[in-house]
Parts: structure tokens; sequence; C-alpha cells
């Protein structure tokens, strides 16, 4: 009888963990992703919002830019490339993380409430998910970047809370 067949219960709890785990490979993939969605999305909006909020939305798309190139440049690091194929445990949070790789279907007009909804519910996702992720990244390189920027994240999400508390409670930025 094999070891499968005498502890079935063991082996389940195996697979369940492993079925819980990635590669950072995978998570840097799905990151470089997030970001150069949200560089897209909001680059494509500078046109269409609101005077209040153009500084905003430009503002998120340079710095989505500036996270879609960290993580480019990431991949031709050697310390990062020596823990690509390391595993991690998938974050609780990631579906919401996923979420934002694609775009919204937002329609004309683009009222600025709406988009600063998005935006926080974005800079949210990033906020847990990076927060997790360095949690959860043994120590190097992605280790940091996913430190840095979940502070980051948070930073954004926090200036985001203001400004919309300033649009939709106040009348305007």
């Amino acid at each position: 009888m094999s070891e499968v067949q005498k502890h079935p219960e063991e082996h389940g709890k195996g697979y369940k963990k492993l079925s819980k785990q990635t590669t950072l490979e995978q998570v840097l993939d799905v990151a470089t992703s997030f970001e150069k969605t949200a560089r897209d999305f909001y680059t494509l909006l500078i046109p269409k919002v609101s005077k209040n909020i153009r500084y905003l939305v430009e503002e998120l798309a340079i710095e989505e830019e500036q996270h879609y190139n960290l993580f480019k440049g990431l991949r031709d690091d050697p310390d990062v490339e020596a823990q690509l194929k390391q595993k991690i445990e998938i974050p609780k949070e990631d579906h919401k993380f996923s979420d934002y790789v694609h775009l919204p279907e937002l329609k004309p007009p683009y009222d600025d409430q709406s988009i600063l909804q998005y935006a926080l519910g974005r800079e949210h996702a990033a906020m847990v998910q990076y927060h997790s992720l360095a949690e959860n990244t043994p120590e190097g390189a992605l280790k940091s970047v996913f430190q840095f920027l979940a502070l980051e994240e948070t930073e954004h999400k926090n200036e985001l809370e203001k400004i919309y508390y300033e649009v939709v409670h106040s009348g305007g930025v």
C-alpha cells in the first residue's frame, strides 16, 4: 500500500498547500501587467477628464510608468533572476489585484467621482497585494521592491482619499 493510500488526508493537505503557491516569476509577470494596464488607462484618460483632476491622472500615469519600468528592469537583474523560480504563498487578496489587470469600461461623460473611485480601488488592491508579497517573499531585491511599493501605494491611496473627499464632499478640489 502506498503512502498516499495509507494517509490520504496528508496527501490532500500537501496538494492544497502547493495549489496556494506561485513562483516569483509569475508574480512579477502579473505585477508588470498590473502596472502596464494602469499606465495605459491613466494615459488614455488624461484628455478626457475634467481639469479639476487632470493633474492627478497625469501624476498617476507617470507613477504607474515608473512602476512598470521598475518591474521590467528587474528582469535583467541577476539577483532577481536567481529568485524567480522560488515559490511563495499566493496572497489572499490576489483575485482583487488580478481584477485590475483588465481595464474598466468607463463611458463618457467621465465624472471625477467615478475615476477617483476606480483609482482608489486600484491603489487599495495594490497596497494590500504588495504588503502581502513583501511579507511572503524571501530576502532579496524583489522583497525590497515589494516593500517600497507597498509604502508608495499606501501614500497614493491616502492622497487619493483626501482628493476624493474634497471632490465628492466639498464640491471640488
